[in-house]
C-alpha cells in the first residue's frame, strides 16, 4: 500500500488532496497544528476502515517540527511514495512594516520547511527509485501582490529547480499553481474577496483531479482550469509594467487592516 503525506491536509486544498488520494488507494500521514482538527480528519477518512492514517501534529513554522516530518519523509521502514507541501496562509500587510514576524513565518513555513520536507523526500525517494514530490505554488507567483507573490514564485522556481536535479531519477516533481480557490483560506488571511469576479473561482475538488491528472502526465507545472491557463500566459508575456499596474489595482482592491492566520 502506497503511503501520501500531506501538511496543512486538514482543511482547503490540503484536505482535498487527502480526501482524492485516499480514494486511489493510498494511505495517509496528516500534517498540521490543530490536533483537534486532525482527529476530525482521520476519523472522516478512516471511517470505510480503507484507508490507514497517521497524524503529525506539527507547526511548521518551527525548525525542530520540520525536522521531525522530515525525519518521517526519510523513514526506510514506512516510506512515504507521494509528498504534498502544501500548508501555508495568506499574508496581508505592506512590506515597509517594522514588524516583520509574520514574513518571516511565512518564509518558513512556505519556503525553508518546503526546501527541507523536498530534499527528505527527494533522498529517500530516490534511493527507492521512485516517488513523487507536489508542491502547491500559486499564479499569484507571476504578479507581484506583496510578499505572498514573492513566496509563490520562489515555490515554483524551486520546484523546476528540483525537477532539473532529480530528471534522471524516477522521481517526478511537480508544482500546482491555482488561482482563486473556494475555500477558508482567504477569509481567515482577511483578504477581501468582493471583487474577483464569479467565474475566475475554482472548486477544490475540481483543481485536485485536474493536478493529479497532470502529475500522472509527468507535467512539472499544472495549471488547473483553461482560464488560469490563459491568464498566465499573459502574465509571462506581458510586459513586466503592466504586470506592476495590474497587481497595484489587486492590491488595492484587497485594502483592509494588516491580519493575518495560518493554515492549520
Amino acid at each position: 500500500m502506497a503511503t501520501a503525506l500531506v501538511t496543512g491536509g486538514t482543511s482547503g486544498i490540503g484536505a482535498a488532496f487527502a480526501r482524492a488520494l485516499s480514494l486511489r488507494g493510498y494511505d495517509l500521514v496528516l500534517v498540521a497544528r490543530d490536533e483537534s482538527r486532525l482527529q476530525s480528519m482521520a476519523e472522516e477518512l478512516g471511517r470505510d476502515g480503507a484507508t490507514r492514517v497517521e497524524t503529525i501534529s506539527a507547526d511548521l513554522a518551527v525548525r525542530a517540527d520540520i525536522d521531525r516530518v522530515a525525519a518521517r519523509l526519510e523513514s526506510t521502514d514506512e516510506p512515504i511514495d507521494f509528498l504534498v507541501n502544501n500548508a501555508g496562509f495568506g499574508i496581508h500587510g505592506s512590506l515597509l512594516e517594522r514588524d516583520v514576524s509574520v514574513q518571516e513565518r511565512a518564509l518558513t513555513v512556505m519556503c525553508l520547511a518546503v526546501l527541507i520536507l523536498g530534499g527528505a523526500a527527494g533522498r529517500a525517494m530516490t534511493a527507492r527509485h521512485k516517488g513523487t514530490i507536489l508542491n502547491v505554488s500559486s499564479v499569484a507567483g507571476t504578479i507581484a501582490t506583496g510578499n505572498y507573490s514573492a513566496v509563490k514564485a520562489w515555490t515554483t522556481a524551486y520546484t523546476e529547480s528540483l525537477a532539473v536535479e532529480l530528471r534522471s531519477t524516477n522521481v517526478q516533481v511537480s508544482a500546482v499553481l491555482p488561482g482563486w480557490v473556494r475555500t477558508e483560506f482567504h477569509d481567515r488571511a482577511g483578504i477581501r474577496t468582493r471583487s474577483i469576479p464569479s467565474f475566475l473561482w475554482l472548486d477544490a475538488d475540481e483543481l485536485v483531479e485536474e493536478c493529479l491528472r497532470d502529475v500522472a502526465r509527468g507535467k512539472v507545472l499544472s495549471v488547473p482550469s483553461a482560464r488560469f491557463k490563459v491568464l498566465l500566459f499573459f502574465t509571462r508575456h506581458l510586459p513586466r509594467r503592466v504586470i506592476r499596474w495590474v497587481s497595484g489595482r489587486i492590491s488595492s482592491s484587497r485594502n483592509k487592516p494588516a491580519e493575518v492566520t495560518v493554515t492549520p
